[in-house]
């Protein structure tokens, strides 16, 4: 996982937004399938999250210890925390990550190429930020707070679990595109 370069035959193929999103020459780099496995699980727990917080959304319980001990928001806490995880600590050492590294990788074939860790790991920040809005907001009373914050984290994990599409990774590139971020520090790739 960590060849720092593009295998010649699958950079060729590569669209233009999956070409930016590849690791350079010399750059250590991430199998671009082991996030998209991880949306995939986390895209399956988030649906979770939306049908148990559909059940109670519209009365939520009085007492804030009512509210923190729902069945959906010790999920989206758990989720969030993950998030945090993955975002502070990088993709690399997201235990979602290291599942697919010790245990599916070894059984596919190469990747056609290796991705930039900075990007997913920024995602991996976007869906925090998404996730503790629906956590606070949740415990400060907001009815469907909690269902709508993961409704969205969903749309993202499907995106990238199913269709190959990382929204958190393209607006990565936007913010490189502006030098707003990813110049100077890439503390996610080491």
């Amino acid at each position: 996982m960590t060849t720092p370069h593009t295998n010649a035959a699958g950079a060729a193929e590569l669209s233009a937004s999956k070409a930016a999103l590849a690791a350079k020459p010399g750059q250590a780099g991430i199998d671009p399938r082991g996030p998209r496995f991880g949306a995939a699980i986390t895209a399956v727990l988030l649906l979770a999250v939306i049908g148990l917080g559909l059940d109670g959304a519209a009365a939520l319980p009085a007492t804030l210890a009512e509210r923190a001990t729902q069945t959906a928001f010790l999920l989206l806490s758990a989720i969030t925390a993950l998030f945090a995880l993955g975002a502070f600590a990088g993709i690399q050492r997201h235990p979602y990550g290291l599942f697919f590294k010790a245990a599916i990788r070894p059984r596919l074939s190469a990747p056609s190429h290796f991705e930039n860790p900075a990007p997913p790991t920024f995602s991996q920040g976007v869906g925090l930020f998404v996730t503790v809005i629906g956590v606070v907001l949740h415990l400060a009373a907001v009815p469907y707070a909690l269902v709508v914050a993961a409704a969205f984290a969903f749309i993202a994990a499907f995106l990238n679990s199913v269709f190959d599409y990382c929204l958190g990774c393209q607006l990565y590139m936007l913010l490189v595109r502006a030098g707003l971020v990813g110049r100077g520090s890439n503390r996610s790739a080491a």
